[in-house]
């Protein structure tokens, strides 16, 4: 359901501009998001900067630069340096989409040819020049022991700056930690802490209070829990210590004190910037106060929330950082836990799993790659087949409507639904819509959301973090009030900003993960047979705290996912500037 008054907010030069070139009117509130006050002169001096604007693809970016320019009285052609500077930035900004944060130059040049660039390596210079992209210089890991008689040369790679320049400070920051540490507590203190703890337990206790920097790995539930144990140890020995989780959302069911790591960081949209602009009132110049800080979820953690998270953290912190390594990496770029882990540079614990019930026990055979048949009478894990994606859209709306509510007594605001796909018969936009009429149904009175619909962050907004839920309050025209539940009043979200926002009673999996819920409602339809991973499931599955349905019409395609498909890798680098 869409509102077209949601466009009435864009400049009207934007939407002249774009509409003369017969680009829809959505893709102005995208612009406008993207690009800013400045839209409309930016696209007119560069008319390649549509590829910014998120759903843009290079045929249609060409198609606009052939329009506006022919106004303009110019022709666009394929060797335009603007064309190519702008390609280059496409091609990185997508293999960023698929974590990547940085690309062999090799592979950005075979990727501009097959874009129809003339000249490759003019157009990577162009993008030098403009400070967006850089090149990356590294030294190669010389073995004293081989034969050759000089080291290696360095390895060259293309990123954007602002992912290059984020992995950077996160390494350089994570190496400060570890080397200005020093014990938080007396041995005989930590002696006594860790008596009666299990060894691994017990470990994750000694690392923390002796480390500068470590890992927690192991399942959702047993990461949680060793967390707030380690936390409320180290505060009882009165350690200041800031327990969060990557969003409000997830921090309230660590319990009293947690908090979400936007609100940690004193996150705020500084005053004039468009809505997903965020700026820290934490950081180098202003530390926290915190002795120890422990994120349970870091495996959610990009390189840019990463690098803010250990700026903010002054020398001699603790960090302690928890997660699932058999979870999806980040929905941003890079994958710093795993990364972390794999630089062998500072110490990992991992978790043995203990029974807590059907759901964990469920997700540990997932774990270990197998699709464990469901038996009756319990209710803790059901799996629904559908024939159809409509039908299984109808049975998750049945579940959480009904089902759920009446046998366990879990309210419809407790449930959330997940499902690998955004689009598509079965995917985020569908569930929502389906779910809306049942529990919210409205016009739609700006880009179609009502007062009590509930939503989610699909990227920052306002100040507040992607993934955070929260509940319009008020709709107009103009705009939205959501209440995010973050502990501060509601935020206004303009409409150009609504591009940021989607309704929350359904989510794609990588964006849900930001928390765990009493109940989850697993979609995973046919459609999704390609992008089904064993990290996609366990990710999926592990978000439930109580209950898991999982309703499925992908057949054989699922188990053979959770055996075989350990999901795609990611280009990062953080590993190698971590043994630098």
């Amino acid at each position: 359901m869409t509102s077209p008054t949601s466009e009435s907010a864009i400049d009207p030069d934007l939407a002249a501009l774009l509409g003369s070139a017969g680009v829809p009117a959505p893709y102005a509130v995208r612009a406008a998001d993207r690009l800013g006050e400045r839209a409309a002169a930016l696209l007119r001096a560069d008319p390649w900067r549509l590829l910014r604007v998120p759903g843009v693809r290079p045929k249609q970016a060409d198609h606009f630069a052939g329009r506006v320019l022919a106004q303009q009285g110019e022709q666009a052609r394929a060797e335009d340096v603007r064309r190519g500077r702008a390609l280059v930035v496409h091609v990185l900004t997508e293999a960023a989409r698929r974590g990547h944060t940085a690309m062999t130059p090799r592979a950005v040049v075979s990727a501009l040819g097959a874009l129809g660039v003339p000249d490759p390596s003019r157009a990577i210079e162009a993008a030098l020049e403009e400070a967006e992209v850089v090149t990356l210089l590294e030294e190669a890991e010389f073995d004293p022991l081989a034969e050759e008689d000089e080291p290696p040369e360095p390895q060259e790679s293309l990123g954007l700056s602002r992912y290059a320049l984020a992995e950077e400070a996160a390494a350089e920051g994570l190496q400060r930690l570890s080397a200005t540490a020093e014990p938080l507590l007396p041995d005989e203190t930590v002696r006594a802490l860790r008596a009666d703890l299990p060894e691994d337990r017990a470990l994750a206790l000694t690392a923390a209070a002796r480390t500068g920097v470590s890992v927690l790995h192991g399942a959702p539930e047993e990461v949680e829990q060793t967390a707030v144990a380690i936390a409320r140890a180290l505060a009882s020995c009165d350690v200041p210590v800031a327990l969060a989780a990557c969003t409000a959302t997830g921090a309230r069911s660590l319990g009293e004190g947690a908090v979400g790591l936007y609100e940690l960081l004193e996150a705020a949209r500084p005053p004039g910037a468009p809505a997903g602009v965020v700026g820290f009132g934490r950081g180098e110049q202003r530390p926290l106060e915190a002795a120890a800080v422990v994120v349970p979820d870091a495996g959610a953690l990009d390189v840019e929330a990463a690098a803010a998270l250990v700026e903010a953290c002054g020398d001699g912190t603790h960090l302690v950082l928890g997660g699932d390594p058999a979870a999806l990496p980040p929905s941003g770029p890079g994958r710093v836990l795993a990364d972390l882990a794999a630089s062998e540079t500072v110490p990992v614990i991992e978790l043995e799993a203990a029974a807590h019930g059907q759901p964990a026990g469920f997700l540990a055979a997932v774990r270990r790659g197998e699709l464990p048949a469901v038996r009756p009478p319990g209710r803790e894990v059901v799996i629904v087949p559908a024939r159809a994606e409509e039908e299984a859209v109808h049975r998750a709306v049945q579940i959480v409507t009904d089902s759920i509510p009446r046998a366990l007594r879990i309210a419809p605001q407790d449930v959330q639904v997940v499902t690998p796909l955004a689009g598509g018969r079965a995917g985020a936009a569908a569930l929502n819509a389906a779910l809306k009429a049942h529990l919210n149904p409205g016009p739609g009175v700006c880009g179609g959301f009502d007062p009590g619909d509930r939503v989610i962050a699909a990227a920052p907004v306002a100040g507040v973090a992607a993934g955070e839920h929260g509940t319009v309050t008020a709709a107009s025209p103009s705009g939205l009030r959501v209440a995010f539940g973050t502990g501060r009043e509601p935020v206004e979200v303009p409409a150009t900003a609504l591009p940021r926002l989607r309704h929350g009673w359904a989510a794609p999996v990588a964006l849900a993960r930001a928390a765990r819920y009493p109940a989850v409602v697993a979609v995973i339809p046919q459609e999704a047979a390609s992008a089904l991973s064993r990290p996609l499931a366990v990710t999926a599955f592990g978000l439930a705290r109580r209950h898991l349905s999982v309703v499925h019409t992908a057949g054989p395609a699922l188990a053979r996912a959770v055996r075989e498909n350990l999901g795609s890798p990611r280009e990062t680098r953080l590993p190698r500037l971590m043994r630098q």
